[in-house]
Order: C-alpha cells, then structure tokens, then sequence
C-alpha cells in the first residue's frame, strides 16, 4: 500500500530522525567516524593477506617489523582517504538517514578540521610506507587515496559509472600488502587485486539496494537508483549475478598460480556457489522490487558478501605455498 513521504520511514527526511538523538557522540567516537574504523579494520585485513602471501613467495616470516609498519601506514592513509571524502560529502551526509549523524555532516568537526586531518593522514602515511617498506608501496598507497577521494567521490553524483571505478581504490589493499613485503607487482598480487575487485560488486549492488531511497535522496547516482524501479531491480541484479559467477574463476586463480595449493582450490568453489547462492537468491528483488522482502534478500547477501571475503582469504593464508619462517 502506498505512503506518504511523511509516512514512509525510507521517505522521511533525515532531519526527522534527530530529533530521536539525545546523545552527541563524544570526539573519540566522531574521530572513529571520521575514519570509518570498520572499513579501515576490513582493508587492514586484506593488506595483511597479501603481505603474508607475499612474505611466503619471498621465502621470510609475514611475522615481523614490516607488517606492522605496513598495516600501520594503511590504516593512517585509510583514515584519512574517508576523513576527506566526508569533507566533499557533508552536505549528502546530511540528508541521508545512514550518514546524517556524522560528524562533519552535523558540524561537530568542521571542514577545516576535516581536511586538515584527511591530508596530514594521506600524506604523513604514505611517506610512512614509502621510508620503512618501499617506495612503490609508498606511491601506490599514495594513488589509492587520490583517486578514491578525487576521482571516485565526486563521480557518485555524476554517473552510475562510478561504482566500477571505485572498485578500483578498492581493491588495491592486498595488492599494496604484495608490494610491501615484496617490493615489485607481480601476477599473484593481481590476482589479489582481481578477487576484491569482483568481490565488491555484489557486496555494493546490495547496499545500493537496502538503502536506494537514502541514496537518492543525496543525488547518488546508482544502478538502484535509477527512475525506473523494475530496470533497476534487473540491471542490480545483472551486474550482482554477473561478477558472483565471475567470482569463482577469479578466486581460483592463486591456485592456477602455484600461490595455494588443492585444499584452497576446493574450498574457494565451495565458497564461490555460496556466494553464488544468495546472488541468485537476490534475485529475487525483481519480483516486488519495492517491498520489504526485498530489503531483506539485500541485507542477506550483504552478510554473505562479509562472510565470504575473510573465509576466503583465511583459507589462501592457510593453503599458502612457501617456506613459513619464525
């Protein structure tokens, strides 16, 4: 049954749920905010795979000086990558349900501050990486950032396009993790670059979908929100579909390379049809794109899409060919 926009929560203003906000965060909590710790802790962790991958192929412990250093300067420069992409997307922010509670968005941390912060982290990090790993983790890590901030942010309210370029700063974590412990690009870092970057598009397509009305309420342009509600239910779930079948080759590929051996071969198909699975399950959403059943199947292979990725990389680490030193 249809609502009204002053009805409908998914419709309502974001203005309208703070007044449910009686709390202000304290600035340890904003400064967690401003540098988005979950997906700092996820990029972590798939830099320290493919540092550790790395560490192997060169035959010396993953367990030493270096990671620390590398998983440190990542986390600085990620930090920073997020503080200024909330500095362009203040204004957004603060009209979308989700977000409208940031701390640039409400004012608690002025954009001064914001971008004072976002650049000394992106800039002091990556001289951090260039002088105690190398320089081409350096400048990789440097050129992530740029154009996860200049290129990928600005582009959302743009063309939908942009959610394929920004695959790209995505996916560049364990291959940056590769170069740290080895000092050049090489085809098994690619593959590792290869698996985040299928990797997001299912994960993102349901995102986009559980929170398109937010979205289009900040002018973000994406496949869930185009005009057309049954176009943009079948191209998400296209696109969801086509990199979830695409995802089990390209996870296969480390094996194909002599990185891991059989037992990760198998357990990345087992988990590559899991993945599958709730994709096609997905799928769904074209039925009653509009419902909350929909939501749901959203938010299902979302979990699925969070599961999947550290099992994955769990069981490459584990199966991972070369000399483990202590």
């Amino acid at each position: 049954m249809a609502t009204s926009a002053t009805t409908d929560p998914l419709l309502a203003p974001a203005t309208a749920v703070t007044a449910t906000t009686a709390v202000t965060p304290s600035l340890l909590a904003d400064y967690a905010t401003l540098f988005k710790v979950r997906v700092t802790l996820m990029i972590v962790i798939t830099t320290a795979a493919g540092f550790y991958l790395g560490s192997l192929r060169s035959g010396i412990s993953p367990f030493q000086p270096g990671l620390v250093y590398t998983l440190l300067g990542i986390a600085i420069v990620s930090g920073g990558a997020s503080a200024l992409n909330q500095a362009l997307e203040r204004r957004p922010d603060s009209l979308m349900r989700r977000t409208f509670n940031r701390p640039m968005a409400t004012g608690r941390i002025s954009l001064a501050h914001g971008l004072i912060v976002g650049f000394a982290a992106i800039i002091l990090g990556s001289l951090f990486l260039a002088y105690t790993t190398n320089l081409l983790t350096g400048t990789l890590t440097l050129l992530t950032a740029i154009a996860y901030v200049s290129i990928y942010t600005p582009l959302k309210h743009v063309t939908t396009v942009n959610t394929f370029v920004g695959a790209f700063p995505g996916a560049l974590p364990p291959l940056i993790g590769w170069t740290a412990a080895r000092g050049l690009i090489e085809w098994p870092g690619v593959a590792l670059f290869a698996i985040l970057f299928v990797w997001q598009f299912p994960h993102f397509m349901a995102i986009g979908w559980m929170h398109r009305h937010d979205y289009a309420r900040a002018s973000i342009r994406l496949t869930a929100t185009l005009p057309n509600i049954t176009w943009a239910a079948r191209s998400t779930v296209a696109q969801a579909l086509f990199y979830a079948i695409l995802m089990i080759p390209v996870s296969l590929w480390p094996a194909a390379l002599h990185t891991t051996g059989t037992l990760y071969a198998v357990a990345a198909a087992i988990l590559g049809l899991g993945y599958l699975v709730y994709t096609i399950r997905f799928a769904r959403i074209t039925r009653n794109p509009d419902s909350e059943l929909s939501r749901q199947y959203a938010r299902d292979l979302l979990r699925a899409s969070i599961i999947y990725l550290p099992l994955l990389l769990a069981a490459m680490m584990l199966d991972a060919k070369g000399r483990l030193l202590f």
